[in-house]
């Protein structure tokens, strides 16, 4: 298959193809007569695999290790276990920073009563915070 009928496949942009394939996170793909990048199921089995570690934030040196993990086929399931239980606490500790920020935004937000920029309680909070 060529370039855009993976990116359809998969739901990724062309682009990002091209630049994970730059990175070494997908293989170069053969090239056909015309000189069309050429694709395959491991392309696009490969690419599905990069999507799901991105959609669930891992950054593309964890993907990048995951990866090598895989293709290495020395690493133990305990090892993969390990970097998925990292990734696990730096989300936890993402959501708890957030749920703090939504707090305050909130307490920011219940001060304003609507009177004229100037005298607004939020953005002079913001100005002493």
């Amino acid at each position: 298959m060529r370039i855009g009928e993976l990116a359809q496949q998969t739901g990724c942009q062309v682009e990002t193809i091209r630049y994970y394939e730059r990175e070494g996170i997908l293989p170069k793909p053969q090239r056909g007569q015309n000189n069309y990048r050429l694709y395959g199921e491991p392309h696009q089995r490969r690419l599905q695999f990069v999507r799901r570690c991105r959609d669930l934030g891992f950054s593309l040196e964890e993907v990048r290790t995951l990866l090598d993990m895989i293709n290495g086929g020395t690493q133990s399931c305990a090892e993969v276990e390990a970097l998925g239980r990292s990734h696990l606490e730096a989300v936890r500790e993402k959501i708890a920073d957030l749920r703090k920020m939504e707090a305050r935004l909130s307490e920011l937000v219940s001060r304003c009563h609507g009177g004229r920029t100037p005298d607004c309680s939020f953005v002079e909070e913001l100005f002493e915070s």
